[in-house]
């Protein structure tokens, strides 16, 4: 009877941390479902894609018991900022077959609006233009009325010192066609420039374009509000924070085509609403605070806001680590500025070494691209941690939560958990 109970006892106590794991792989996941539903918009610009973001974040702090840090008693940091949107149309005929928009065409970020019908396709060949006098020349020649197929765009960029996407800003009015050969990705713009460019996966295109037909509409918003959303954990040196952040946009809409952003970055926000519930639970010695951020594809506007008009002294922060990509770590994680923090990354690999969690803790230099920047700028010791692995859909329409392994994302949220554990200790 003794060795019964006894067995019994031992599985019962492998299995508890076996369900804990299950029970954090779900909430986590859950997080990103919700946040990279089709209701959500794409967590943009667009019918009030990162509004609806941010009720469900403030809602889950508020469930979790965090308290907020704005003078005004709110988890909400409002700021403005502008930026160039698609509302509705978008729309590209070529020969007459409808493409789709995302998967077969994307409108540069910072186009202005056209409408026209069966324009004539002129196709011009960039190879041809070797010097700035004969690109001058063509730029010349380009008449409105007509859609200018350009081939040849990236041995041209190449040959001229042009970086690719600043092409588009090189050409006067009127509409223009760029194949693209591979992914294509998506950005957002900030301001507008004077045509209207598309790209055109060049596997959809006919081999000889007679006419086209476009109908884009653009609408720039030039004082967006927007928010960073923040809240904590107090500690017993209330002063002294701890700060994990991530933000919650991504690219919202292009007309009819949704840009999910499950991986890119509803899996980075998914994961500290999962650490904020951790933690509202194991409160630690330091304050443990956690920023989610708007803004961040439109140029880091909410991290560059939120250094500038700190809601925590930023001599007060001991820490930070900016999550960006979390949802699929098979080939375990890499740490931006782990050069510029060394004892830190450090301790991030014997954690790792010790526990088995992940494959790898990579080390990469400073960078400044994501919301780490602002505060490592600052002198604020920062870090950006994101996930290796998965299908490489990032700034796509492809990158949506049914597409997420989840491999290894537990274990990134317990390396993390004892990273913040090891840095309380006196």
């Amino acid at each position: 009877m003794f060795r019964t109970c006894f067995i019994f006892l031992a599985l019962l106590s492998l299995a508890a941390p076996s369900r804990a794991q299950d029970e954090a792989r779900l909430k986590i996941k859950e997080h990103i479902n919700k946040l990279a539903a089709g209701n959500m918009e794409g967590r943009g610009y667009v019918k009030k894609g990162a509004e609806k973001a941010a009720i469900y974040i403030q809602k889950e702090f508020e469930k979790a018991g965090l308290h907020p840090l704005s003078p005004d008693s709110t988890f909400v940091q409002f700021y403005h900022f502008q930026v160039n949107t698609f509302p509705d149309a978008m729309r590209l005929t070529v020969n007459k077959k409808l493409l789709n928009p995302g998967p077969d065409f994307l409108v540069d970020a910072q186009s202005s609006g056209y409408a026209q019908e069966n324009m004539k396709v002129v196709k011009i060949n960039l190879d041809k233009i070797r010097d700035s006098a004969a690109w001058q020349k063509a730029r010349d020649g380009f008449t409105p009325g007509k859609m200018y197929r350009l081939s040849h765009s990236d041995s041209f960029c190449k040959r001229m010192s042009i970086p690719p996407r600043k092409l588009a800003r090189e050409l006067p009015d009127g509409c223009y066609m760029i194949p693209v050969k591979g992914k294509m990705t998506w950005a957002v713009g900030t301001d507008t420039i004077r045509p209207t460019v598309l790209y055109v996966q060049d596997s959809v295109l006919p081999r000889r374009i007679k006419n086209a037909s476009v109908n884009v509409r653009s609408l720039l918003l030039p004082n967006h509000k927007s928010a960073n959303l923040v809240a904590y954990v107090p500690g017993t040196l209330p002063d002294s924070f701890i700060v994990f952040s991530a933000h919650y946009d991504h690219l919202g809409r292009m007309g009819p085509a949704v840009f999910n952003g499950a991986n890119d970055n509803a899996s980075g926000t998914a994961m500290i609403l999962y650490l904020a519930d951790y933690f509202s639970r194991h409160p630690q010695r330091y304050s443990i605070a956690f920023i989610a951020f708007s803004g961040e594809e439109a140029g880091l506007k909410g991290s560059e806001y939120f250094a500038k008009n700190p809601l925590i002294p930023l001599s007060h922060i001991r820490f930070v680590a900016n999550l960006d990509i979390m949802g699929d770590a098979t080939d375990g994680v890499t740490v931006v500025n782990a050069t510029e923090h060394p004892r830190e990354f450090e301790l991030l690999q014997e954690i790792n070494k010790k526990n088995r969690y992940l494959p790898e803790v990579k080390n990469r230099g400073k960078s400044a691209n994501s919301d780490h920047h602002h505060f490592s700028e600052a002198g604020v010791p920062a870090i950006f941690m994101y996930s290796n692995g998965g299908k490489g859909y990032y700034h796509d329409v492809f990158d949506k939560a049914s597409e997420l392994s989840m491999n290894n994302v537990v274990n990134v949220s317990r390396l993390l958990i004892d990273f913040v554990t090891e840095l309380n200790k006196p």
